[in-house]
């Protein structure tokens, strides 16, 4: 192997890596001081010149000019006679420079410089990358999918570098193959067993919080605030905002014309429902905004336990709690208290739409009265199990049991 084809494989880890020309010439120094250092026993008198432009490399050894059989140390004097051999007009006292062959050092040795280098280059690219997205969490980035497990998606950046989106920070509804294009946020890096380990992330909040500043110019210039974004990731997300100038709303800037800013976000996270409200220090009103699109009669707080109680019309207790409980659970994430919903009662019962007992009626069920005209709970208890039996599908048990929840939201 000759130094040609070292310098050359040092230049193509260069070209690929992207290591900057310092630490280019700081590493390839090193490596041949070590070799100087193995077969010298010093490098102190040695000088590398290396020209990162091209690969060329010149070792110069430098010694003292020594009187005949006053030498004590060959690697740092040459005596008189072995240097006259060379240059007949040296003098004792004299520099003696000679220039050091990389192929003078045996074909072993090269070998193990070449080894060397690969893993200093190796290295540093880790190092490299490591420091370069420590820096950029909470960024969004853009891969490419280049493979995917069962418990995560391995993604290549622009410059080919490794990240990694486990299962858990998928939106449940993501599907990807390969040659897919993603994006995410930088969530966490750290380094295992000596390599980078960079994790991404579609369902941190930080990531829809990047979505908004990359859609709403007044959010990325400052000029409107999120206070804080809670999420249940692929079903519904809540963005308190705040303007500090009256001329500008924030929750239009944030929706934009006809829904045009946050459209391109919603389709980003699947179809993720996204609440947009005004932030105020006022905690009932918070409150109140959080729980929308539920319209609240009256609300009781208790600031030492941290909880309110909300009272609501009996058709709005299924906005405020939500499909799957999402919208009330969100609601007390953002505003820090524990919700708790009540139906407002009054002297004459109102009726009850039967959609409010999705939760503990079966939708197929309630499709069966529907389609008899009984829609809801007061027009199916007014009539006998028998007549029940007679107009619907459904059995005797089924029917008893559907009796006996709506007969216990009126007592």
């Amino acid at each position: 192997m000759s130094s040609i084809n070292l310098i050359d494989s040092f230049q193509e880890f260069k070209d690929f890596k992207n290591i900057d020309r310092p630490t280019v010439i700081s590493v390839l120094e090193e490596v041949f001081r070590s070799m100087l250092r193995k077969r010298f026993g010093t490098d102190e008198n040695c000088d590398i010149i290396v020209n990162p432009d091209n690969g060329d490399l010149e070792i110069w050894r430098t010694r003292t000019v020594m009187e005949d059989g006053f030498s004590e140390d060959d690697d740092l004097e040459i005596e008189l006679a072995d240097a006259h051999k060379i240059d007949p007009d040296l003098e004792v006292g004299d520099d003696f420079i000679e220039q050091i062959t990389l192929e003078s050092f045996g074909r072993r040795a090269i070998l193990a410089a070449r080894q060397t280098l690969v893993s200093k280059i190796l290295e540093l690219e880790k190092d490299e990358i490591f420091k370069n997205y420590k820096d950029r969490v909470g960024e969004i980035v853009t891969g490419e999918v280049y493979q995917v497990w069962k418990k995560e998606t391995l993604v290549l950046d622009d410059e080919g570098n490794e990240l990694i989106l486990p299962k858990t920070e998928q939106i449940p509804a993501d599907y990807f193959k390969k040659g897919d294009s993603v994006r995410a946020v930088v969530h966490k890096v750290e380094m295992l067993n000596s390599n980078p380990r960079i994790i991404i992330s579609r369902t941190a909040p930080e990531f829809l919080q990047r979505l908004f500043e990359l859609e709403v110019p007044e959010i990325f210039d400052g000029l409107i605030t999120i206070k804080k974004i809670v999420r249940e990731p692929g079903e519904r997300a809540k963005v308190a905002v705040e303007s500090y100038d009256d001329r500008i709303d924030p929750v239009g800037a944030c929706v934009g014309m006809k829904g045009s800013r946050i459209h391109g976000i919603v389709r980003e996270l699947k179809n993720e429902n996204i609440d947009v409200i005004n932030f105020t220090s006022n905690i009932s009103l918070y409150i109140q905004r959080a729980l929308s699109p539920a319209k609240i009669t009256s609300i009781k707080l208790d600031d030492e336990t941290m909880r309110a109680a909300v009272y609501l019309k009996p058709d709005q207790v299924s906005l405020a709690i939500g499909r799957g409980g999402h919208n009330i659970k969100l609601a007390g994430k953002l505003t820090g208290y524990e919700i708790d919903v009540y139906r407002e009662s009054t002297e004459e019962e109102e009726d009850v739409d039967l959609e409010e007992f999705a939760d503990e009626i079966d939708g197929w069920i309630i499709d069966e009265f529907k389609k008899i005209g009984l829609d809801t709970a007061k027009s199916v208890i007014a009539l006998s199990t028998a007549e029940l039996v007679k107009r619907t599908d459904l059995e005797e048990e089924t029917i008893e049991e559907v009796l006996d929840i709506l007969r216990s939201e009126f007592e």
